[in-house]
């Protein structure tokens, strides 16, 4: 039985996932909070999500056989985002909403990619569709930053969202195995 079979692979999803649902949600609570203007706190927020994704994939691909090449181009991607954030904020919101909106566009196909690859293991569903919907919403960050109400509360509900998507997933997973 290869590691990637469901029964291995389940439960070490299962754990990851809550921890990124439990990650999302504090995340979009304290940048829905601090999100009128870039200030430390929102500009540290900002540079930490996609590097808290780093780590998160660099587990993810440790455990995984499959769809590594996507995680890794999922953790180049991220790592970029994370240091464009760490410019962009110094920039302005428009600045910010540019990089997140082509980070999620990229990482959502990676995340895309990655959920169908896995699908045959139950729970991926919801990978399918975040990934989906973050290529969208990152296209619409990246329109919004040219518009007058470009604001970071969106970037809350779309990381609180995610993390629903990933307690969903994982509650799926354990149904699975």
């Amino acid at each position: 039985m290869s590691i990637d079979a469901p029964a291995t692979l389940a439960p070490a999803l299962r754990t990851l996932y809550l921890v990124r649902f439990g990650f999302a949600v504090v995340w979009a609570v304290l940048l829905f909070l601090t999100a009128t203007e870039i200030g430390a706190v929102s500009g540290t927020l900002l540079v930490l999500y996609p590097l808290f994704d780093v780590a998160a994939i660099v587990v993810d691909s440790r455990t995984a056989k499959t769809g590594k090449v996507a995680l890794y181009a999922n953790i180049a991607v991220s790592t970029l985002a994370a240091a464009g954030l760490a410019f962009a904020v110094t920039s302005g919101i428009p600045a910010v909403l540019r990089v997140w909106g082509v980070w999620a566009v990229v990482s959502g196909v990676a995340q895309l990619v990655v959920a169908l690859v896995r699908r045959s293991y139950g729970g991926q569903w919801p990978m399918i569709l975040s990934g989906g919907i973050s290529t969208l919403a990152g296209t619409s960050f990246f329109l919004q930053a040219g518009g007058a109400d470009a604001n970071l509360r969106n970037l809350a509900g779309y990381a609180a969202i995610g993390g629903v998507f990933f307690l969903v997933s994982a509650l799926r997973l354990r149904r699975a195995v």
